[in-house]
């Protein structure tokens, strides 16, 4: 079910409360994704966060901006939802990625939770810049739906026009169009706490960043989906209650890696405002697009200096020629094999009344190893 994107008015007092704040910026390194590490989500679990006169533990959350720090006192029980949205965004890169070269690893102790990787307006940054914010959109509205923040209850979106006319649109929907207005606002006003020289390279990352962060909110606005559940004598579905539905996020992860693999290089226009596409013999980037500026570095061999883990000891497949085959993920450097003994249960049986019985079973198998 398409939508298109309406932006967050705000009143003139909120917004300048939020750019004028008096608090310490976040350092060039901090980032929100930080919410999202498990350690980063336990501060979520003390009670006293919720509690009048605790705003100050906003400014112990690391990695927010002058202006997050203050969307976090103004909308305090939102926060739980923005750490899980990070890390619903941080465990889908990884499993995007798990076969690739760079494998979305995080960096223990970095406060940009994937390290130096990020400071290069690659692929690799566009795509985790539009996931984390597409994982904030997506468990900010599923909030709303369970009524856990006090702003937003069940989604208000309008009868689809195609939807049969003896079909009930009712039930509690997820609220995508309050989720898309919050994370728009809050993942974005990293990106404008800041005003940069025309022309800057800081300039081009901050636009890099917003469009790739809109195109995030897009994977997950725009595909919203129609769920019912029928109604009727022993289930023959004569009616049906329907209301509106997240998309899994697994499949927003999949169109945000289809959007990486297409994404589009960009440079700056003439006057140095805007980014445009690098060739013209390529599509104009759409918004759902991803869109980068440098090149990917070599993930091939460890580098501290780009945040390249290399791929020595990466478990690769002898029979793929995929990006997971031995032949492109281990460089043409060879491999190694190696035998793993596998404990797993087989030979399962049901037994009356009720429950399944299982034996232990042993098999030898070949790993294979990058050198």
């Amino acid at each position: 079910m398409a939508r298109k994107c309406a932006p967050w008015t705000l009143t003139v007092r909120t917004f300048l409360g939020v750019l004028l704040y008096p608090l310490l910026v976040a350092s060039i390194g901090d980032i929100w994704w930080n919410l999202g590490v498990s350690s980063r989500l336990n501060v979520f679990r003390n009670p006293n966060l919720f509690m009048i006169g605790t705003q100050p533990m906003c400014t112990q959350l690391k990695g927010l901006s002058q202006g997050q720090v203050r969307l976090c006192q103004l909308f305090t029980d939102h926060m739980p939802s923005v750490g899980r949205g990070a890390q619903l965004g941080i465990l889908e890169c990884q499993h995007q990625f798990a076969n690739r070269r760079w494998n979305c690893s995080t960096i223990e102790g970095d406060s940009s939770v994937f390290g130096p990787v990020l400071n290069i307006a690659s692929r690799e940054a566009a795509f985790t810049h539009a996931v984390s914010s597409a994982g904030v959109i997506h468990s900010v509205s599923r909030s709303c739906r369970e009524g856990e923040l006090s702003k937003c209850g069940c989604s208000k979106a309008s009868r689809p026009k195609d939807m049969a006319r003896d079909w009930i649109w009712g039930g509690c929907g997820d609220n995508i169009e309050y989720g898309y207005r919050f994370a728009k606002y809050f993942v974005d006003t990293r990106e404008r706490d800041k005003n940069h020289r025309r022309g800057s390279r800081e300039l081009g990352r901050m636009l890099m960043n917003l469009h790739n962060n809109e195109a995030g909110l897009r994977a997950v606005h725009n595909y919203a989906m129609v769920a019912c559940k029928c109604h009727g004598v022993s289930g023959s579905c004569s009616l049906r209650t329907c209301w509106q539905q997240l998309p899994t996020f697994r499949d927003v992860g999949k169109r945000l890696k289809e959007r990486y693999d297409g994404a589009v290089e960009v440079k700056f226009n003439k006057r140095g405002t805007k980014l445009i596409r690098r060739n013209k013999k390529f599509n104009k980037p759409t918004p759902e697009d991803l869109v980068y500026f440098e090149e990917s570095p070599d993930y091939c061999n460890a580098n501290p200096e780009t945040g390249s883990r290399g791929t020595v000891g990466r478990e690769c497949s002898k029979t793929s020629s995929g990006m997971d085959g031995c032949n492109l993920l281990c460089c043409g450097r060879g491999y190694n094999t190696f035998k793993r003994k596998v404990v797993e249960r087989c030979k399962c049986k049901f037994k009356w009344c009720c429950y399944v019985e299982c034996q232990t079973c042993e098999r030898i198998e070949d790993v294979y190893i990058c050198k």
